[in-house]
């Protein structure tokens, strides 16, 4: 897991703070930053009558006994008790206090880039979750995986070698900093540091790869991927028609799980894709099919649910179907005028 320098920005662009070094800026080390709709506990050791619980406001406000109304969002535990202490001993002699969090707010982070259904969801420490082979119970603190389970899995599309997760950092300006994850790292060897847990105002970016991983096949059957996808197979092929299928899974595979080309009739070197973009807009591609070839977005690539494939007809089938066509009527011809003669006979 690559941690990278800090971005800070204010609401106009503008730089706000300094860099933190990448090597002092760790995921593990981050802290729970306070925020609306937290739930707090004071405690005041030496006024018991001042302590009890609060709650941060929707202006990131919270109410406290003597003091009024303080702003505590945006900053750490340890930075709302120093500054709730240095407030205090203008009213107390003896300021010792413990602020703590007794209940913690939903997470919302936002998802962005190759996931199934991209956009901001908020996660709590009971979910559930559609992706590969059946509803998964997402008990806990959420991580990075829960999220991209929250939204559908990720697309065939996605590089998981560069998941990129930005996180801001405390105080009461915004500032950011970004870490870069290897999912597939995850996935294929179990590295769960490449798994961090959320905070709230995460998000997580999943770029598109230039071409599918080398273990797309493996991918398929992960919980990261969406559950089984159903795609169009139709033409000259056994069994045509709807076919359910995993994640995935390559084009020669689909036409295979539809019964394989019939001998003489499929063109094999004629197999189109159409699909239906995100966008609306609609794609048509031609490849020939070669059960040695692996996955590869040029020669054999991975589908998409809705997909349509089509296995053209071969010039033999064409030639074979047109004379058909033509002789049947004359076939039908000939045998009324047999009947006639027959009765004409008798």
């Amino acid at each position: 897991m690559l941690v990278l320098p800090v971005r800070a920005g204010g609401a106009d662009g503008q730089v706000v703070g300094q860099a933190m070094p990448a090597q002092l800026a760790t995921l593990q080390d981050d802290s729970y930053l306070l925020g609306p709709g937290d739930g707090l506990d004071l405690k005041l050791f030496d006024a018991p009558e001042l302590s009890g619980p609060l709650e941060i406001l929707s202006d990131g406000t919270a109410s406290l006994p003597l003091i009024g109304s303080v702003r505590l969002t945006g900053l750490s535990l340890s930075q709302a008790n120093l500054w709730l202490t240095s407030l205090y001993r203008k009213q107390l002699l003896r300021p010792e206090l413990q602020l703590r969090v007794v209940r913690p707010r939903p997470i919302r982070v936002a998802l962005l880039g190759e996931v199934e259904r991209p956009g901001l969801y908020s996660l709590t420490t009971s979910e559930s979750s559609q992706t590969e082979g059946a509803s998964n119970a997402l008990n806990g603190l959420p991580t990075v995986v829960d999220a991209i389970q929250k939204a559908g899995g990720i697309t065939q599309l996605a590089d998981l070698r560069q998941v990129v997760l930005q996180r801001r950092l405390p105080g009461d300006r915004p500032s950011y900093k970004q870490a870069r994850l290897n999912l597939l790292s995850l996935v294929l060897e179990g590295d769960q540091q490449q798994n961090p847990l959320l905070f709230d105002g995460d998000t997580i970016r999943i770029v598109q790869a230039a071409e599918p991983s080398a273990e797309a096949v493996e991918l398929a059957a992960a919980n990261l991927s969406p559950q089984q996808i159903q795609v169009n197979v139709i033409g000259e092929v056994l069994r045509p028609g709807a076919v359910q299928l995993q994640a995935n899974t390559p084009l020669v595979q689909a036409v295979l799980a539809a019964g394989g080309p019939q001998s003489w009739r499929a063109s094999t070197g004629n197999v189109e894709l159409v699909r239906i973009n995100r966008n609306g807009t609609a794609t048509r591609q031609r490849f020939a099919l070669n059960l040695s070839q692996g996955v590869s977005n040029t020669k054999n690539p991975p589908l998409r649910d809705g997909d349509t494939v089509v296995v053209n007809r071969s010039g033999m089938a064409v030639a074979s179907d047109a004379i058909g066509a033509v002789s049947t009527p004359l076939t039908g011809l000939v045998n009324v005028l047999a009947l006639v003669d027959l009765i004409n006979k008798d």
